[in-house]
């Protein structure tokens, strides 16, 4: 008894903190700072959405090469992590960014400027500093650089690289204070501002051509030597400044990449989807606890009252982890529920097994949770490695729908096992020993 009154006693407080994560409100910055550090500020302790949910666009990507050379593996890698580090610089929340094969798969929920964004992540952003003598070139004019002269005629100018973005260090957009114009400000590591210094210092009245992707941004005149750092000036609207320093900050992608597919979900679309899935859930989940009611009346009442402590404590798990929620996924949290029940009914019909075999109402209990748990055990371990070969599929083969079915089902069924093991026995335990004199003449309470 006093064993049942402790679980008791610790599966409120548990269900009492759960609440207090699931609630959709605004939590306390001392709150959300003491169970979610591991969470950006802005986002913590908020159910994720995924791009079918929340809408936005799903980008796929692929090496844009001459017929006669393809990207390697290791290509494709790296450009992916020059990606994920770019769409992270844009501030989209929860992104998903994976390969495919030669192709990269990038999931951009609530981007409200999908073009903009595109142009962020598929240009190449090689940087380089270009020498241009006393004939400096227009911005927007394409050059040839001798990083790359591939298929370059003889007639062709080819112009000298200084310095390539590889040597950068920091770049920040900035805005001028007194003729509020944007600029991007960059200084260079320790030995690309020591050739950058010395450089400068031997061609001042000369003009350096700042280019990204061959394309001329500026050609400003060096006046004196340049200890290290400079700005990049031109026509700039502050979302152009900001994406060509993503693509400056973060490096260069090691091939071009081509768009093959854009997917845009509307926010009304995803909507829906949402007002869909609620209802759907609400009415799957009000019969489940309905049937368990009335079937197995009291026992099934405990159950019921498990099943919504299993519902809540998923939904806490999804905003600490955190979890992207996604339909797929919440398909894999609806199958979960139905096997957090499947497994209250094993024990509960043992149980009536018990009773009618002639044991004591106390003695059934035990019985009914201890022979049930090998059939539970077997059949909830089968799913959870169904659940890791679907992640595994998912995650090395471009179906994120699948990775977010396989982890909603797994935390699920993890969480199931302990709802019905542990907090619907200890429910039962308390019951029968405070009232296990008057139930035991009364067994039908236990659908027996």
């Amino acid at each position: 008894m006093r064993r049942d009154i402790i679980a008791f006693i610790l599966i409120l407080l548990l269900t009492a903190f759960a609440i207090s994560v699931a609630l959709p409100i605004v939590h306390p910055t001392w709150y959300t700072s003491l169970v979610a550090r591991h969470q950006d500020a802005i986002n913590a302790l908020t159910l994720r959405l995924g791009l079918d949910l929340q809408g936005g666009t799903q980008v796929v990507l692929e090496a844009d090469l001459p017929a006669e050379r393809s990207a390697t593996a290791d290509d494709i890698d790296t450009a992916r992590v020059i990606i994920e580090r770019r769409v992270n610089g844009l501030g989209v929340a929860e992104p998903l960014v994976q390969t495919s094969g030669d192709r990269i798969i990038v999931a951009l929920p609530g981007v409200e400027d999908p073009d903009a964004a595109i142009q962020a992540l598929r240009g190449t952003g090689q940087l380089e500093f270009v020498e241009m003598g006393q004939n400096p070139v227009p911005a927007g004019t394409t050059i040839v650089t001798d990083l790359d002269t591939t298929g370059v005629t003889t007639d062709t100018i080819v112009y000298k690289t200084v310095l390539t973005g590889d040597t950068l260090d920091t770049v920040d957009v900035t805005r001028d204070s007194n003729t509020q114009a944007i600029y991007i400000a960059f200084e260079f590591k320790p030995s690309g501002a020591d050739i950058f210094e010395q450089y400068t210092s031997a061609h001042i009245g000369d003009f350096l051509g700042i280019v990204l992707d061959k394309t001329v941004l500026s050609a400003p005149r060096i006046n004196s030597a340049i200890p290290g750092s400079g700005i990049i000036e031109g026509q700039f609207t502050l979302d152009e400044a900001q994406n060509l320093a993503i693509q400056m900050r973060y490096g260069a992608l090691p091939v071009p990449l081509k768009v093959v597919d854009v997917r845009t979900v509307g926010p009304s679309l995803g909507e829906d989807s949402v007002r869909s899935s609620l209802v759907a859930g609400i009415i799957g989940l009000s019969i489940v606890l309905l049937f368990m009611l009335v079937y197995y009346r009291l026992s099934g009442l405990l159950a019921d009252l498990a099943l919504l402590c299993y519902a809540v404590y998923n939904i806490a798990i999804y905003k600490l982890l955190p979890v992207v929620l996604t339909l797929p996924g919440i398909a894999g949290f609806l199958l979960s529920t139905g096997m957090a029940v499947d497994a209250n009914i094993l024990v509960f019909e043992r149980m009536k097994e018990e009773l009618r075999g002639g044991r004591s109402l106390p003695n059934a209990v035990d019985a009914g949770f201890s022979r049930a748990w090998t059939s539970i055990l077997d059949s909830n371990l089968s799913t959870l490695i169904a659940c890791v070969i679907l992640y595994y599929f998912g995650s090395n083969f471009g179906a994120s729908i699948v990775q977010g079915f396989a982890i909603t089902l797994g935390i699920g069924v993890l969480v199931s096992m302990f709802t019905a093991m542990i907090v619907t026995r200890t429910f039962l335990h308390l019951v029968v020993a405070l009232f296990g004199e008057r139930l035991s003449r009364h067994l039908g309470l236990f659908g027996a």
